[in-house]
């Protein structure tokens, strides 16, 4: 049947914020768990239309446009994952856990219309099919803890038993034991050089694969910044301004940080959903956040545990200007 949930649906109509992105960097955002791939084969089987018509992957979208998407449900067999080496740079592995630099584009889980590059058919390959999750836990994502966006790269882990999957879900429920610092690269500079936002944070009330700050409603976000390094530069006659900026999650909602910096005026680089893109200077080739740091307290032996995730080459021109970027903490 066609495609339809609250998440995936049939049609897209295109607003103006969304208008000037390109038709296949859109959808591989607006469609998070789909590959590029997966992407690329709908175009050239006709099943993503633009306006009734066979989409082109290049074409620039405008104000009004209409996206009209057909993906036949996969079948039970097909969403169990198996396992596939995909080269994963394991940061740690012991017989409970194992953590992961995932890198940019790498979808975490199985979902509607993606393959099997996926990080779950990584980490099968890695553990020698020892990831396992909790009762409750869908089959497609087996061991999986938490999430980051597809084109977020940076440190995830995942439990290899269901003490351990328990263990850890209870504490990025709490907050208590565990820490994530991301970093990011924006357009200007907040304001301010470090503070909180504490705001509502929950489905976009017009474009529903957004989330947005509310007024009303939401579950609450905390974010804490600091801005590391901020430059301003001049090319061919304009003015850009752009910032490192050190993010602490305090909560874990969808798109938070994307969301929080661009509430401060300050959208990430590289951000299809929540920037113009085609606007910013400079260009990136990827969404300009990384998942930098992770500690949590070891399931089984209760030792607090810290990961590092190696910063990304794109981010060396705001990096390489702060002193003891390994060691800021």
């Amino acid at each position: 049947m066609p495609l339809s949930s609250p998440l995936y649906p049939s049609s897209i109509d295109i607003t103006a914020e969304q208008a000037g992105a390109r038709l296949d960097l859109f959808l591989t955002e607006y469609l998070k768990d789909f590959s590029r791939a997966k992407i690329q084969n709908l175009l050239k089987s006709e099943d993503i239309l633009l306006n009734t018509k066979p989409a082109k992957a290049k074409i620039n979208l405008k104000t009004g446009d209409v996206i009209n998407i057909n993906i036949l449900e996969q079948t039970d067999e097909q969403q169990q994952p198996y396992a596939k080496d995909l080269n994963l740079d394991i940061l740690y592995q012991d017989d409970d856990i194992i953590v992961i630099n995932k890198p940019s584009g790498l979808i975490v889980h199985p979902g509607v219309g993606t393959d099997d590059n996926t990080l779950v058919h990584g980490l099968l390959h890695a553990t020698n099919g020892q990831l396992i999750g909790g009762e409750e836990q869908q089959p497609d994502r087996p061991g999986i803890v938490h999430r980051l966006d597809k084109d977020t790269s940076g440190c995830i882990i995942a439990s290899k038993t269901t003490q351990a999957y328990n263990h850890l879900v209870e504490q990025f429920k709490s907050r208590t034991t565990t820490r994530k610092i991301y970093l990011a690269v924006t357009e200007k500079t907040p304001s301010q050089p470090s503070g909180t936002i504490d705001t509502q944070m929950g489905r976009h009330p017009v474009d529903r694969v957004k989330m947005a700050v509310l007024n009303d409603g939401g579950k609450n976000a905390i974010t804490d910044y600091k801005v590391l390094y901020s430059a301003t530069t001049e090319e061919s006659n304009k003015v850009t301004n752009t910032s490192l900026i050190r993010c602490h999650l305090h909560t874990g909602r969808t798109h938070q940080i994307r969301v929080h910096l661009k509430h401060l005026g300050c959208p990430i680089l590289g951000d299809v959903i929540y920037a113009k893109t085609k606007k910013q200077q400079p260009q990136v080739p990827r969404l300009m956040l990384h998942a930098w740091q992770l500690s949590i307290q070891h399931p089984r032996t209760g030792e607090q545990l810290y990961f590092t995730s190696p910063i990304p080459e794109c981010f060396e021109p705001w990096t390489k200007q702060v002193e003891q970027i390994d060691n800021l903490n």
